[in-house]
C-alpha cells in the first residue's frame, strides 16, 4: 500500500498492485487497472518511488548486489 496527497490535502491509501499508470496532466493522475483515476499532490516520480519501496517492502523486487541490496558476504 502507498499513501497519496489528494489536492484538497486529504491524505489516502492505495493498493499500488493495481496501479496501471501514472502521468502528469499537468497534475499526477494515478490510474488504476479498473479505470479509476485519482489526482494526487505528489510528483510522478515520487509516486514511482513509492512504488518502488512498496514492492521491495513485499519482496518483489530487489536491488543487485552492490546497489543497495542484500550484500553477500
Amino acid at each position: 500500500m502507498i499513501t497519496v496527497t489528494r489536492l484538497n490535502g486529504k491524505t489516502f491509501t492505495l493498493n499500488a498492485i493495481y496501479i496501471e499508470q501514472v502521468e502528469a496532466f499537468p497534475d499526477t493522475t494515478i490510474t488504476l487497472t479498473n479505470g479509476k483515476k485519482f489526482v494526487v499532490q505528489e510528483s510522478v516520480q515520487e509516486v514511482i518511488d513509492l512504488i518502488t519501496d512498496f514492492y521491495r517492502q513485499i519482496s518483489v523486487l530487489r536491488l543487485p548486489d552492490g546497489l543497495g541490496g542484500l550484500e553477500h558476504e
